[in-house]
């Protein structure tokens, strides 16, 4: 997740961690639960932006990598609205309007851990 800078801090980074991981976890199971890895990027306000100028609301941009396979599995809306619920948990329904979802497939073979392809 990319959010302002300002936004963060350790009980909003707990809060967030868990409720992405939960969010994936009702989509998918909770077997899918040791398998979700989030990162948090915090953007300092000014180096953010739309349209030409500097963003003067909360945002936040949740990007979820996976196996593509895992992406054909249920309707993408599911998990858009999934990961959205989730910020809004912590932020509060004033930022639904700013949460931005990207859901990246990425095709069989080209991933890999430990040096090995997966």
């Amino acid at each position: 997740m990319k959010l302002h800078e300002e936004m963060l801090d350790e009980s909003t980074e707990r809060k967030l961690i868990e409720a992405l991981t939960n969010a994936a976890t009702e989509v998918y199971g909770e077997n899918f639960r040791p398998l979700v890895v989030v990162e948090l990027f915090g953007i300092p306000r000014h180096r953010w932006g739309s349209g030409g100028a500097p963003a003067t609301r909360e945002a936040v941009q949740v990007t979820l990598n996976m196996r593509e396979a895992g992406l054909t599995r249920l309707d993408p809306a599911v998990l858009i609205t999934s990961m959205t619920k989730a910020a809004t948990e912590v932020f509060g329904d004033q930022i639904q309007e700013d949460v931005t979802v990207h859901l990246v497939g990425v095709p069989q073979g080209r991933s890999g851990v430990g040096g090995e392809v997966a």
